[in-house]
């Protein structure tokens, strides 16, 4: 069963709660002008806009493939929003951040996910191993899982590090044809032994109409910093471009992710 790809909620941020110094991003929690609680991704952290760029479109994928994956919304941030932080170094991030930035629905007494306590089935190891090469999610080892438990339900979030060919696009329709060898540190590689399956069903869910339906839902600002492209919507399709010919050439990431799985067990 598929999920449409929402258009997402705008709230205002009303109030800098904590920050979450784990990430080099240094994201936050905040309050919003809707009561919720959020994780907030900041557009002028170090990888700027394109982390959240890639955030979206990443956390949008899963949801459409039936993953679990925090709400996600922009968040505006007024330019006022800073000027009574006393912290310099986070006054000087709001600063940079003002406008739209991206959030995820808190998840409150959510613990990190350790393999070694929970171990997932089969299916949803594959299901997430999969999703992970197609995104070319760097960022998804036993070091940092960037899943969490919530309710007894597995999460996945911080889908930042994904695409991270964008950060240049040299090659990037090469690059749509690669491999991803990186799948090797998955912390769920051992239980995903039904990738076959998995990729047959995956192929079929995303369309290229949901592929454009999710990276419709990018700002148009987001895409016009540092752009090597000559427009918002050349852009656009650019993104849609690598993850449709990365889906027609999904055999080659799913043997990476199987022959990574072999020599790893």
């Amino acid at each position: 069963m598929t999920h449409q790809p929402p258009q997402l909620r705008t709230v205002q941020v009303i109030r800098y709660v904590t920050p979450l110094r784990e990430g080099g991003s240094l994201p936050a929690i905040v309050e919003a002008d809707d009561d919720f609680m959020y994780v907030l991704k900041f557009r002028g952290s170090g990888q700027g806009v394109k982390a959240l760029i890639a955030e979206l479109i990443a956390g949008e994928l899963a949801r459409v493939l039936g993953l679990r994956i925090p709400e996600i919304v922009f968040a505006e941030l007024d330019e006022a929003f800073g000027r009574t932080e006393p912290d310099e170094e986070i006054q000087d991030l709001l600063r940079a951040s003002e406008g739209l930035n991206l959030a995820l629905h808190y998840l409150s007494g959510a613990i990190t996910y350790d393999p070694l306590v929970t171990t997932l089935d089969a299916r949803l190891a594959s299901q997430i191993v999969w999703l992970d090469a197609l995104i070319t999610n760097v960022d998804r080892t036993a070091r940092n899982t960037n899943m969490l438990m919530w309710h007894r339900e597995l999460w996945l979030i911080d889908h930042g590090a994904s695409f991270f060919f964008h950060h240049a696009w040299d090659h990037w329709e090469e690059k749509a044809r690669s491999p991803f060898v990186l799948i090797k540190d998955h912390v769920l590689l051992p239980q995903a032994t039904e990738l076959d399956a998995v990729d047959a069903e995956y192929r079929t869910l995303l369309t290229t109409e949901q592929l454009q339906a999710i990276v419709s839902l990018i700002p148009d600002d987001w895409l016009t910093v540092e752009s090597p492209f000559a427009s918002a919507q050349e852009h656009r399709q650019a993104y849609v471009q690598f993850l449709t010919t990365r889906l027609a050439h999904s055999s080659i990431f799913v043997k990476a992710a199987q022959d990574a799985r072999e020599a790893r067990i």
